[in-house]
């Protein structure tokens, strides 16, 4: 039996509606021995095979077992939905830098140092580092308004807006241990987040972040010009090509009709039918339900299943020039000249 297992916390509406649409299609194709389920952990033993032909996560991030639970199922076999070993490694900052690197326009970011010494540090832990640190440039370079984050954070937790040099040192004390961002404000005309399923099936959602988080998600917005929604799309499956993210969502800033990736680590987005709204929560449950059917059919068991992104896998598996055989010359010298002339 190849089970698909959902692994999901708090939330209700999409977990239960993709587990009956996954059953429903399994019912519909005629398929054997496969089914969708909550996944239920009774017992975790290292390298054991895991029940598991697919799991969905959408709490691991929050659930430090779950994670561990996740990378042992993942190294038997079970194809986990995003990949737990890059989720555990992945962050914000990194990110943003790989975009720049394969050509996806991002807002100017620096990285800041904690307001707060980590715990077992003092001043030695820091000597490579110079004081004053030079605020200055990244000021001159960021600009004021500015947004400051979390490198590594997710759900609009700790994010500021910041006016001037006072204002960000005041609220970045507020953040203790939190490695931080700060990112220059995108003035935008329009905004996109777009679902990410298997890399490149793209969902694209009209989306207002300044409103309350219930109202986000346009309905009805007006129209878009369909080059643009074919630039955004684009960048949507070059990021996840290169994060290898299987089940992700993609936030975009446009300003001056040019699409700046603002938010694109969102490895468990929301999918909360009361705030993407009905339209958005079918093609997510729809295509997710797909995606799972899709991946369980491909399954092998023992083998690893899991999606590693081109950032990875062009590390691991760049051409090898093969050394060209060069025929032996036959012997020249004085030395072999004289052996056969010894042996006439």
């Amino acid at each position: 039996m190849k089970k698909i297992g959902i692994l999901f916390g708090q939330e209700d509406t999409f977990p239960w509606a993709f587990i009956d649409r996954v059953n429903e299609k399994i019912k519909e194709q005629g398929i054997k021995n496969m089914m969708a389920e909550a996944v239920l952990i009774d017992t975790v033993e290292q390298a054991k095979s895991d029940e598991y032909a697919v799991i969905i996560d959408r709490i691991s991030q929050d659930v430090p077992f779950y994670r561990a639970y996740l990378k042992n199922a993942a190294i038997t076999g079970t194809a986990v939905i995003n990949n737990p070993f890059w989720w555990s490694a992945d962050e914000k900052f990194f990110n943003n830098a790989l975009a720049e690197k394969i050509g996806v326009p991002v807002p100017k970011t620096f990285i800041l140092p904690t307001s707060h010494r980590p715990q077992n540090t003092d001043e030695n832990s820091f000597r490579n580092m110079k004081f004053p640190f030079d605020w200055e440039k990244m000021f001159d370079t960021i600009g004021f308004p500015a947004y400051m984050k979390p490198h590594d954070g997710g759900g609009w937790k700790s994010v500021y807006k910041v006016e001037n040099p006072e204002d960000l040192w005041a609220k970045h004390g507020e953040t203790e241990h939190l490695v931080m961002m700060l990112q220059e404000e995108i003035q935008f005309t329009e905004y996109f987040r777009c679902y990410v399923l298997g890399t490149d099936n793209v969902h694209i959602m009209q989306y207002e972040p300044r409103n309350p988080h219930h109202l986000r998600y346009v309905i009805d917005g007006p129209p878009v010009d369909k080059k643009l929604l074919n630039l955004v799309e684009k960048y949507c499956i070059k990021l996840n090509k290169a994060l290898g993210y299987d089940f992700n969502t993609v936030e975009f800033a446009v300003r001056d009709g040019v699409p700046y990736a603002i938010d694109f680590c969102n490895p468990a987005p929301d999918a909360d039918i009361h705030s993407v709204g009905q339209d958005n929560f079918d093609w997510i449950v729809e295509n997710a339900a797909n995606m799972a059917i899709e991946k369980a059919k491909q399954y092998k068991k023992g083998k690893m299943n899991l999606t590693w992104g081109t950032f990875v896998t062009n590390q691991i598996s760049a051409p090898k020039t093969a050394a060209k055989k060069t025929p032996a010359k036959k012997q020249t010298t004085k030395t072999t000249k004289r052996a056969s002339a010894k042996k006439k």
